[in-house]
């Protein structure tokens, strides 16, 4: 199977123009019966050469990192850092292996702020500044890790780190800021869900790594915003009622509209858990103790699958009532 980052260098190398590559797209999508651009299609693994490439490295990033901690935890760190990197080099950067890519990067980020913070320990500074600045670093990292290696997934850790950092040191310069965590982190939601909308726009197709991306920011941003919303709803205060409950089915449904316009389904799964507690506790509260959570699932789950078969004719009609210029900044229609 080629992925879509084969057939982008293809293009560039010259082996098959541009057209070539977009009728055999089509084809792949054809003959699956379901357009490429409504499955969300994201490069996880290609075969089980991944898992056994990612086990390995992750044997040899653990044993590293163990023998540089007997010296000290600073130098472990480093060493981590600087082998995650020049794993990359042969697995990212020649083998373009996607799984092993992904974890040499988070390997890669997480030694940075271990390092960061490892350092700023021997300090007398506030638990946020210790976190906050080597997050920074890490952000840092994950942006020069993009310039050598364009894995997706390093703009949403890069970004994850960036919001991480700015809010940890926001808590430590102005420690009265901590009361409004809640919407600071809807805040940071929004900002995060308008980057991964430029992201998608910018492929609208979703034929090369801008798609993946965009996936890997939505997949970031989507509890940044659910858990703040459902929060305020009080779902988490242990008393249910039936005016919260019928909040919390409205929100979802203004999740699934939004979900559904995007075409990208990270805010609907992080959403499941709150309208499952929801009503497992409501049904509680009514006396339907043993049983409440099962029913909770078997609805929610025969709802997201008949969803799931007709997703594509459900996006084709709503998106009939969206405006024109809107619409050419969503994702296409096939």
């Amino acid at each position: 199977m080629y992925s879509d980052d084969e057939l982008e260098s293809a293009v560039q190398a010259g082996v098959m123009t541009p057209q070539v590559a977009t009728a055999f797209r089509d084809y792949v999508a054809q003959k699956r019966a379901t357009p490429t651009v409504d499955e969300e299609y994201f490069r996880l693994i290609s075969g089980f050469n991944d898992i056994f490439v990612v086990i390995a490295c992750l044997l040899l990033l653990v044993s590293i990192t163990w023998i540089g901690d007997s010296v000290s935890l600073l130098f472990g760190a480093i060493l981590q850092t600087i082998t995650a990197w020049g794993l990359a080099e042969y697995f990212t950067r020649q083998r373009r292996m996607a799984l092993p890519s992904i974890v040499l990067l988070l390997a890669f980020v997480g030694g940075v702020l271990a390092t960061g913070m490892v350092l700023l320990e021997r300090f007398d500074l506030s638990t946020d500044l210790i976190i906050g600045a080597p997050s920074a670093a890490a952000a840092i990292a994950a942006w020069l890790h993009w310039l050598r290696f364009k894995v997706p997934i390093t703009v949403a850790a890069g970004t994850a780190a960036l919001v991480a950092s700015v809010v940890m040191i926001l808590f430590a310069l102005i420690p009265e800021t901590r009361q409004w965590v809640t919407p600071i982190t809807f805040i940071a939601g929004i900002a995060l869900f308008i980057l991964a909308m430029k992201w998608d726009a910018s492929d609208r197709s979703r034929q090369t790594r801008r798609s993946d991306v965009a996936f890997w920011l939505h997949l970031i941003t989507a509890p940044l915003i659910v858990h703040p919303v459902f929060s305020a709803l009080g779902v988490f205060d242990g008393q249910v009622g039936l005016s919260q409950a019928s909040a919390v089915v409205m929100l979802y449904v203004v999740i699934a509209i939004v979900s559904i316009s995007i075409d990208r389904r990270a805010m609907m799964v992080s959403a499941l858990i709150y309208v499952l507690y929801a009503f497992d506790t409501l049904l509680e509260h009514y006396g339907i103790i043993s049983l409440g959570f099962a029913f909770t699932a078997f609805s929610l789950g025969s709802g997201l699958l008949l969803l799931s078969a007709f997703w594509h004719s459900c996006r084709k009609a709503l998106l009939q009532f969206y405006p024109h210029f809107i619409q050419q900044r969503l994702p296409s229609l096939r």
